[in-house]
Parts: structure tokens; C-alpha cells; sequence
């Protein structure tokens, strides 16, 4: 089986592979220390069975599993993880495997047999498990690969025909998830302005008029002027005086 390794402590990423090679458990084709890297990785490398640490430093394992799952063919995932029995109840409960640390050469062989029963539809409890914190990147596939822009880059969201297009400085993607609950994920972050946009309030230059008297905002940064709708102007206001 092609194995990636995902850890951000060398000397972890080592034992693993020392593990595996020594157990003959299959191939360890790639190791990276992030969850981005980890998105690279099972891109490039194609891997069956994906080692994953839990706490990581810029994206987790949590949101790089929860990214992997718009994929078509992800790798079967098992995390790797300091925490205790009891915060991974979860995770044994729904079947998707987990090592505690230290990491026993028994038990490593125990949740790679089990990997290979695993399929993409397990990563739906991950989203569930996950869906409670804020991302650090928004995903989508574009022409078959997986493509990131991170939070802090975007701009709006601007719903049509049942997609939600992401836009950056940098471009934009398309993306199958509803404003209404990127609006509940990112509270902080976006402001809705119209039924069918969100904003960032940071890129927001300015709230003004268009040339026949109505209100729209200006977004840093781009020469698109969202529209603001009459319902929702005096929130806008608001939280653009706040």
C-alpha cells in the first residue's frame, strides 16, 4: 500500500516510516509536517492510506481531511494523535481509526488492515467532527484538482445557480456549499450584504451609491460593487461603523 506520512515533528514522521518499513506494511511514498502539505501530497503522490496528525501548526488534520473529502478518490485516513481516549471517542464510535502516542508497531499494523476498508464516504464524520471550528483555506476542485484560497484572501462570496463563487486578489473558485452556512462559520470575517453575497469586512473600501441612487460596497481591491440590499442596509451600516 503507498502510505503518506503527515506529522510536523521529524522525529515522529521517522518512527512512523521506521514502523511501517520495518513491519512491511507498505511503501511510504511522501512525508510533509502540515495539512497544506498534506493536500499537495495525496494529489501528487496518490496514496491508499494517509498517517495524519491531528495538531499542526497552520492547517490541521482536521480541516486537511475535511478538505480531502470534495476529492474524488481520497486516502483511506488514520490520525495520529496525542490526545487522550476520551476526546477520540468519536472518532472509534464512527470507525475512523486513530493512534494514540506512542504509537505501538501492533497497533499501527491493526489500523492499516482496517484502512483498507475505509472509503470516502467516512470522511463525512470528519466534516461533522470538524464543522465546528473555522477553516484556514476554503477549497474546490478545479478542472479535477483540488484548488485553496485562503480566508484572509478572499474577498466575497457570491452565490448563483446553486454555487457559490470564491473570490481573490488571485481568482476565484467554485464551490458546492451555501452562503448561509459560510455566513455561520465565519461570523467574524463576512458580512452579508444581498441574498446572494457575502463580504469581507476587512476588503470592504467603502459603502456608497451606484449611478441610479443605489447602495452597494466597494471591495478593496477589485473593481466589482456588490449590491446592498434595502432589507439589509442598516446592519450593514452598523457593522461597518463597528
Amino acid at each position: 500500500m503507498r502510505i503518506v506520512i503527515i506529522d510536523d515533528e521529524p522525529l515522529a514522521r521517522a518512527r512512523l516510516r521506521a514502523q511501517v518499513e520495518d513491519g512491511g506494511l507498505g511503501e511510504v511514498v511522501a512525508e510533509g509536517g502540515n495539512g497544506r502539505e498534506a493536500l499537495d501530497l495525496v494529489q501528487s503522490q496518490r496514496p491508499e492510506v494517509l498517517l495524519l496528525d491531528i495538531r499542526m501548526p497552520g492547517m490541521d488534520g482536521l480541516e486537511a481531511a475535511r478538505h480531502l473529502m470534495k476529492t474524488p478518490s481520497p486516502p483511506a485516513i488514520i490520525f495520529t494523535t496525542a490526545y487522550d481516549e476520551h476526546a477520540l471517542a468519536a472518532f472509534e464510535a464512527n470507525a475512523i481509526d486513530y493512534l494514540l502516542k506512542p504509537i505501538r508497531a501492533n497497533r499501527l499494523q491493526q489500523a492499516i488492515e482496517k484502512a483498507r476498508l475505509l472509503s470516502a464516504a467516512n470522511l463525512n464524520v470528519v466534516a461533522g467532527i470538524a464543522g465546528d471550528t473555522q477553516r484556514t483555506h476554503i477549497s474546490g476542485l478545479v478542472h479535477g484538482t483540488l484548488s485553496l484560497i485562503a480566508i484572509e484572501d478572499v474577498l466575497y462570496f457570491h452565490a448563483d445557480q446553486g454555487y457559490v463563487d470564491v473570490v481573490s486578489n488571485a481568482g476565484s473558485i467554485l464551490i458546492e456549499e451555501s452562503l448561509r452556512s459560510l455566513e455561520r462559520e465565519f461570523p467574524d470575517r463576512f458580512l452579508r450584504v444581498h441574498r446572494n453575497a457575502l463580504v469581507a469586512v476587512a476588503h470592504v473600501a467603502a459603502l456608497g451609491r451606484d449611478d441610479k441612487g443605489n447602495h452597494i460596497v466597494n471591495v478593496r481591491g477589485s473593481d466589482t460593487a456588490l449590491p446592498v440590499s434595502r432589507r439589509l442596509l442598516q446592519q450593514v451600516r452598523n457593522r461597518l461603523r463597528g
